[in-house]
């Protein structure tokens, strides 16, 4: 049975109306996570994917960073698209030269390939450690020398317990390793989770970077909207935790086109997301070091 005959739900629509930041976004700030999704007629979805997406092609991306002041950005594999990455890498060559490619690959994939995508764009490959995806850590391992052969580095996918399992293993990761989406730790744990103490000492060690991202879906706040303030500040305090853990390495990405979100109210707005982050750096001087200086060392050179 495919995912033509399965009954898949439909993930909403990104925000049409992306707010201007309230601050100056500095020159040549980039979004270190952001997916392409289509469109499904020239790039089709995969039939194993887990929900079907909205519309993300690469041009609504590129208006939403016109308004947001937004010019470099990496293209993140989305599992919708499976271990075709021809979206994403369509995107990373008509940037010409503003964006780069997080893939997704198994054994399957050619070494030929991979280079093929390095020269083309790829600097990084993104594995889950997820419940509710395929990923484990043997498959991780065996892509692990591929990576380091390439010079790139790991975007890695994990909620919490599979966080603190997978301890271990993570610690003997060599290549550089962004801890995505904060390990998804939630604010009704607190900052001494188990997870979120792992992160921070994990930070303490120059392999591992993070990646503060997807904090509407961390967020134990309902609404993306609030009449006054800014949306998800239950997030706040995490990360300004992890960047005083690592401030030249932290990264930040907006998730957009926000697939996989399905409750009515929950989709955020890209202008709150860029205020948020710059609420959490706190001064300018740490702002410029998130949005622009790190992803430069860890992406562009």
């Amino acid at each position: 049975m495919n995912a033509e005959t399965r009954t898949l739900p439909y993930a909403l629509p990104p925000d049409p109306n992306t707010k201007t930041p309230s601050f100056a976004v500095p020159d040549r700030a980039c979004d270190t996570h952001f997916h392409i999704f289509g469109p499904p007629d020239k790039f089709p979805f995969s039939e194993t994917r887990r929900y079907t997406p909205p519309a993300g092609p690469y041009e609504n991306y590129v208006k939403v960073q016109k308004i947001t002041g937004l010019t470099r950005g990496i293209a993140v594999q989305p599992t919708a698209h499976g271990m075709d990455n021809s979206a994403i890498m369509d995107a990373v060559k008509r940037s010409e030269g503003a964006m780069r490619g997080v893939i997704r690959f198994n054994e399957k994939t050619s070494d030929a390939d991979l280079r093929r995508m390095h020269d083309e764009g790829a600097r990084g490959a993104r594995f889950s450690l997820m419940s509710d995806r395929p990923g484990s850590v043997g498959n991780l391992e065996s892509a692990l020398p591929r990576m380091e052969k390439l010079g790139w580095s790991l975007v890695l996918h994990v909620e919490t317990d599979h966080f603190v399992a997978a301890e271990k293993f993570i610690r003997n990761i060599r290549i550089p390793t962004v801890v995505d989406h904060m390990a998804r730790c939630r604010p009704r744990d607190g900052l001494g989770q188990p997870a979120f103490r792992l992160l921070l000492d994990l930070l303490g060690d120059d392999r591992f970077w993070v990646k503060i991202c997807s904090v509407d879906k961390c967020s134990e706040m309902k609404q993306a909207r609030v009449e006054k303030g800014l949306p998800y500040t239950d997030m706040i305090p995490f990360g300004q935790a992890v960047i005083a853990a690592a401030r030249d390495r932290t990264i930040w990405g907006t998730d957009w086109p926000h697939g996989n979100t399905f409750e009515p109210g929950r989709v955020p707005n890209e202008g709150d997301l860029l205020d948020l982050i710059n609420a959490m750096a706190g001064d300018a001087a740490t702002l410029k070091k998130v949005l622009v200086d790190n992803p430069d060392r860890l992406y562009f050179r």
